[in-house]
């Protein structure tokens, strides 16, 4: 044997090595369709939808592991998103309305309750699920890429975006998703922000509080989970911030003050010390007095800030705040000035914004008008107004529903990402949005199902709803699409609306302001429907798409334009939609009215005899009776033929689809108005 022959054989497989795919374009920029930044929940998110659609897209995350972010914040170890194990019920899909934490997928078991069975799990197992999530369906991450820089290019196949990392190495995609989140701390420029502490840098002993005045600024829930953690070993707490403290139950929004967190509120309403105020950041300044805030050697002291107001400084161009006299504290014109004594700590908890700086000009998104600026301005389909291309997914995403609902959170917008990649699966590969066709006839059914069960706009309510095309005998069901983008449906969903119009499904909640926990906080009285205050159903009907003007002159508040007709769904206590008096009969006139149609269920007796008297019998009877599906009258609703049940064309994972328990929907739709009901023909 030629003794040269073993080191042929290493050069080849070297070159084999260099040359292999996962190194493919090591002489250039690496290309992809699709280059997901971030590896986060939107991320991996993402990526499953990328991975299941068998697209080209790699996800590119600076660190070793998934969702770092949470290996440090929040900084006192624990989630407020829900965990909510058992719900009494095993339907897959109602059941993620009360997981704020799992991704969608098509594996039943891969959700946090494998890590974690805790109502609010501890924060160090959620990188633990989604690495999970990461491996167990073999998502392409590469780990450790610093993506420092992001730029936009044009050739003749059009924009496309290269990302630089810390080796000078270049990726390069037509579409760039970012998914990197909030990690760039939130800062309020005042005199004496230098005397403060972070929040992503302080102790989170309560040992190293005792005994000492604190004063925290921000009233999020950041800054209520450190006033929560040190209250029992501080002297006193104070609170400061330019709004008062919103409380999530009485806001409906998850980003407000959670309960859990809530404690500090106690102790200042029954007078324990704690107190919360209110003067805008950027009008204070913290200081220490001269004749304290040196020691004879000329060193500063520790502690001993006071809070005093920019107007009363004489030297207002100084950034420093350490150097001030008696005359110019608040105390020394308003004797009872709240915040008088002074703190031996001051701390910023004011959150954190997205991530501009890797951007230059050519890719760099405009900021938002809401949110003080700190997320990038998007579309209705998350992507970038002024950077065709480039849509933005998770937290960063949370522009569009600021404040109003749940599209910075997990359960949120583990949805959202889905309907980005419905819209990108449209225009890259046309594909359309899925739809169910449903015969007409069972359309109550269908709807009756989705708000029993359906997590997406359940959580996302007044962003993404359902939009049903009117087609006559059929209609086709598109769920979740995003409400803002209604005026632009066709070209993003790859369905057109006919003359028979479109009725959409949004689960909303009251527009007047009531006491959450008082008398009369609710209604059960379907003749009253429209005055429900807590989550409830609404449809909305128009025979015609709306226009873009009709989107911007919507009334204030409403997640659509006025339509041609309207019904609310009367909130219910259980939220379930499903009693045959209050909430089916209703819905069924009104979707009478909209497609022009009779709606009842009926007998095979019943249909019978309408076949003998009728040309054109009842729609229920043209497709159930008549094709051998009608009911006999002694049967139960739920021996009803599983023939009757729609089936959709193409669905995707983590949507309800068509399964047994569709049926029951059919009996409460149909037998429970129609048994007993005389009809005369």
């Amino acid at each position: 044997m030629d003794s040269n022959l073993p080191r042929l054989i290493l050069f080849i497989l070297i070159g084999c090595v260099q040359c292999s795919p996962d190194d493919r374009h090591h002489n250039g920029p690496r290309r992809y369709d699709y280059c997901v930044l971030g590896a986060g929940p939107a991320g991996l998110q993402m990526g499953y939808f990328l991975s299941k659609a068998k697209r080209d897209y790699v996800i590119l995350e600076r660190n070793s592991g998934p969702g770092s972010f949470f290996n440090k914040y929040p900084r006192h170890r624990k989630l407020i998103s829900i965990n909510k194990i058992y719900t009494g019920s095993q339907n897959r899909e109602f059941n993620m309305r009360h997981d704020w934490n799992s991704l969608l997928s098509d594996r039943p078991d891969l959700l946090l309750k494998r890590v974690s069975r805790e109502f609010f799990p501890p924060a160090d197992t959620f990188p633990v699920y989604l690495s999970m999530f990461e491996k167990e369906l073999g998502l392409r991450v590469r780990y450790g890429v610093d993506v420092g820089r992001i730029r936009a290019v044009r050739s003749p196949e059009g924009r496309s975006y290269i990302l630089t990392d810390q080796h000078a190495s270049d990726y390069k995609c037509r579409v760039l998703l970012v998914a990197s989140g909030l990690w760039v701390p939130q800062r309020v420029e005042f005199v004496g922000s230098d005397l403060v502490e972070e929040y992503e840098s302080i102790s989170t002993d309560p040992e190293d509080y005792k005994d000492q005045a604190v004063l925290i600024l921000g009233k999020g829930n950041s800054a209520f989970e450190t006033a929560q953690n040190i209250s029992g070993r501080a002297k006193l707490v104070h609170m400061l911030s330019s709004n008062p403290v919103r409380l999530a139950w009485q806001t409906h929004y998850v980003g407000d003050l959670r309960a859990l967190n809530n404690e500090l509120l106690d102790t200042y309403q029954l007078k324990s010390l704690d107190g919360l105020a209110e003067i805008p950041l950027d009008k204070i300044a913290i200081t220490q007095l001269k004749e304290q805030g040196r020691r004879r050697s000329g060193a500063k002291k520790k502690g001993q800030f006071y809070v005093t107001l920019k107007k009363y400084l004489q030297h207002q161009e100084e950034k420093n705040g350490s150097d001030v006299t008696g005359e110019e504290t608040p105390g020394y014109h308003i004797d009872n000035f709240s915040m008088r004594k002074p703190y031996d700590r001051v701390i910023s908890c004011l959150g954190f914004r997205f991530n501009f700086s890797i951007f230059d000009s050519s890719a760099r998104p405009m900021n938002s008008d809401n949110a003080k600026g700190r997320l990038p301005r998007l579309t209705a389909w998350y992507e970038g107004e002024n950077t065709p291309g480039l849509f933005v997914l998770g937290t960063a995403a949370h522009s569009r529903d600021y404040r109003s609902s749940a599209g910075g959170f997990v359960h949120g917008f583990r949805y959202t990402v889905r309907s980005v990649h419905r819209v990108l699966e449209q225009r890259y590969h046309s594909n359309p949005w899925q739809s169910t066709k449903l015969s007409t006839a069972h359309l109550q059914s269908w709807i009756l199902k989705r708000i029993n069960e359906a997590s997406g706009p359940y959580q996302m309510f007044e962003v993404l709803g359902d939009v049903i095309l009117l087609r006559g005998s059929h209609c086709e069901y598109v769920e979740e699409f995003t409400l803002q983008a209604l005026p632009q449906f066709s070209s993003l969903s790859g369905h057109e609306v006919s003359n028979h119009g479109l009725i959409v499904l949004v689960m909303q909640y009251g527009k007047k302001k009531v006491d959450n926990l008082g008398r009369g906080r609710a209604y059960t009285e379907w003749t009253r429907a429209w005055k429900s205050n807590f989550l409830h159903p609404v449809l909305y009907y128009y025979d015609q798409l709306p226009t873009e003007e009709e989107m911007k002159l919507r009334p204030s508040g409403w997640p659509l334009p006025r339509p041609k007709a309207i019904h609310h769904v009367v909130e219910d206590f259980l939220t379930e939609w499903g009693t045959p008096i209050s909430h089916i009969q209703p819905l069924r006139r009104f979707l009478e009215h909209c497609v022009q149609t009779d709606l009842r269920a009926f007998y095979a007796e019943s249909c019978f005899r309408a076949a003998l008297t009728h040309r054109q019998p009842p729609l229920f009877c043209q497709h159930g009776y008549l094709k051998r599906q009608g009911v006999a009258p002694n049967s139960q609703p739920w021996q009803r033929d599983h023939d009757t049940a729609p089936m959709p064309t193409e669905r995707d994972a983590g949507t309800s689809g068509a399964d047994p328990a569709f049926t029951n929907y059919l009996a409460q739709a149909g037998a429970s108005i129609s048994s007993g009901l005389k009809l005369d023909f």
